[in-house]
């Protein structure tokens, strides 16, 4: 496990965890917005998409979920005779909330069979057993010129389906009143500011943005897109309008801040120019940042019942058909 030079881990807790994971045959899993600490010593980092993807595929039997609730539902969904913990089940996501069933139904009974309910990940298992289908912020533009009705009523998050509306306007997308806060608040001024403060960097941008934000964007797209178009370029300087718990893979991945077999950071971070990225000044999500690697270790040590993930039966069935389809269409 490679850990970051610049991160400090308490050894104690790493080895304890390191032990733990062997007796209980475990697996940690972690958001790119967790604290860097708990991404140094994750044996995988990525967006939930990708992690929820991933953790199918995992032979082990424990699946701990450094993240918010919804992936913790995601992934036991996905593998319902696996044991899965979240390490701070109160750590949550505000908009994956922001839905109402009676919303839903009414559109349904309006446009009929002629809507399509398409449903953000970043969401609850309930908002998840209402829709047609779930998509990521990678494919939710494909998905939705995919399908065959006229009429979607994307969920819950107002600003991606306003990027999909305009990236498809031969649908009729129906936009809820629902947003991630934190990627919501960063506002067109901010990022105009950073711009004149950094004029040759390039502006990379999640679609849980502001339209506004957008519109000042080079580049939009999932966090994995923005890690994996930064690590790509030739440009230097980057404005990342995400949350800013991106920024320990962003380091890592481009200016070789975690060792790197023989050849250590030093090495890597010589190999290329230094890749700068500069934040809003207000981007992070507080949930993501309440996670602590002590909780971490302490669900695998003597897991409370709180930290023992279970999704209510009545929404398991229909949840699950959502997320195996998006899976499905992932593929493709």
């Amino acid at each position: 496990m490679a850990l970051s030079a610049s991160t400090p881990v308490a050894p104690e807790l790493v080895a304890e965890l390191e032990r733990l994971k062997r007796d209980r045959d475990a697996v940690v899993l972690a958001h790119y917005y967790v604290a860097p600490e708990i991404q140094a010593v994750a044996d995988y980092v990525g967006d939930s998409f990708a992690l929820a993807k991933l953790a199918v595929s995992l032979p082990q039997q424990t699946l701990v979920i450094a993240g918010v609730a919804f992936m913790g539902e995601s992934m036991k969904l996905l593998n319902p005779r696996k044991t899965v913990l979240l390490p701070n089940p109160q750590a949550d996501c505000p908009m994956a909330h922001m839905v109402s069933r009676g919303m839903v139904d009414a559109l349904r009974a309006v446009y009929g069979d002629d809507l399509a309910v398409v449903c953000y990940v970043n969401s609850t298992a309930a908002v998840k057993s209402w829709s047609d289908v779930c998509v990521t912020s990678s494919n939710a533009v494909q998905i939705v010129r995919s399908l065959p009705q006229r009429h979607v009523l994307f969920i819950p998050d107002q600003n991606l389906g306003g990027y999909v509306a305009a990236q498809v306007p031969e649908k009729n997308v129906i936009l809820n009143d629902g947003c991630c806060p934190h990627h919501h608040a960063v506002t067109p001024d901010e990022v105009a500011a950073l711009k004149a403060a950094h004029p040759g960097a390039l502006v990379l941008a999640h679609p849980e943005c502001t339209d506004l934000v957008l519109k000042q964007a080079d580049y939009v797209g999932s966090t994995a897109g923005i890690i994996a178009f930064a690590e790509k370029s030739d440009a230097e300087e980057f404005i990342v309008v995400t949350m800013r718990g991106v920024e320990a893979e962003l380091e890592k991945r481009c200016n070789g801040a975690v060792l790197a077999g023989e050849k250590g950071a030093a090495a890597c971070a010589a190999a290329a120019p230094r890749k700068r990225f500069y934040f809003a000044e207000h981007s992070v999500c507080p949930d993501m940042a309440s996670i602590t690697l002590e909780q971490v270790v302490s669900c695998l040590r003597d897991p409370a019942p709180e930290q023992q993930v279970d999704v209510p039966g009545e929404f398991t069935e229909p949840a699950k058909r959502m997320l195996d389809r998006m899976l499905e269409l992932a593929g493709k």
